[in-house]
């Protein structure tokens, strides 16, 4: 089977990037990353990206204005140029539109801090802690057109403690980030998802996955 080539997109420190950059160096993740798109100029996951080699592309949002079409004509010119097969949003903090969604159906994956549909939108950590949930988590999911509720792939349950900040919360649901999604990758480049409505159905034959509790 021939490796599937991956775009990345990000806005920010670039830790789940670099969760993909070492899962495939160390061979448990077998694609091509294609190229990172990064819509913050100076954002630190770009020099990430040039230390793994991967190409990179910047799009600055802000030229565009409120026309966010016109901003995902670009990214979307550049991620059809590299041949892109799977698109994963790794910390992009832009909303999509639809045309984007329709220019790779089935084949866009985001990584949400959250048990989703628990705590969707930009601050989950901070709305958990007020909630008083005892547990939150992480979620892998392909991106439709609701704001992180598409159709879930993968989950991991975190404890959420009685002295938790925002910040302590965070970092332990990162460090699974780290793992599920290089592990969500892997598994629709092996052919291994199958989407059914809301579900999606995996394939697990020859593999153990981890526990998601």
């Amino acid at each position: 089977m021939a490796r599937i080539k991956v775009g990345v997109l990000a806005s920010g420190r670039g830790t789940d990037f670099q969760s993909l950059v070492d899962a495939r160096d160390r061979g448990d993740l077998e694609v091509d990353l294609a190229v990172l798109v990064c819509n913050v100029p100076d954002a630190p996951v770009l020099e990430r990206a040039k230390t793994a080699h991967v190409p990179t592309a910047v799009v600055d949002h802000r030229p565009y204005g409120k026309d966010r079409v016109a901003f995902e004509r670009e990214v979307v010119r550049i991620l059809r140029e590299k041949e892109v097969d799977l698109v994963v949003f790794a910390g992009f903090m832009r909303l999509v539109t639809r045309y984007f969604i329709d220019a790779f159906p089935g084949r866009i994956m985001n990584i949400h801090p959250s048990l989703l549909p628990a705590f969707p939108g930009a601050h989950a950590h901070r709305d958990a802690l007020a909630a008083g949930v005892k547990v939150s988590g992480c979620t892998i999911h392909f991106v439709d057109a609701s704001v992180d509720g598409g159709p879930i792939i993968l989950q991991k349950a975190v404890p959420v403690l009685d002295d938790d900040t925002e910040e302590r919360l965070s970092a332990r649901i990162l460090e699974q980030e780290h793992i599920f999604l290089p592990l969500a990758v892997r598994l629709f480049a092996e052919g291994r998802l199958t989407i059914d409505g809301r579900r999606v159905r995996i394939n697990s034959r020859g593999m153990t996955l981890p526990s998601m509790a």
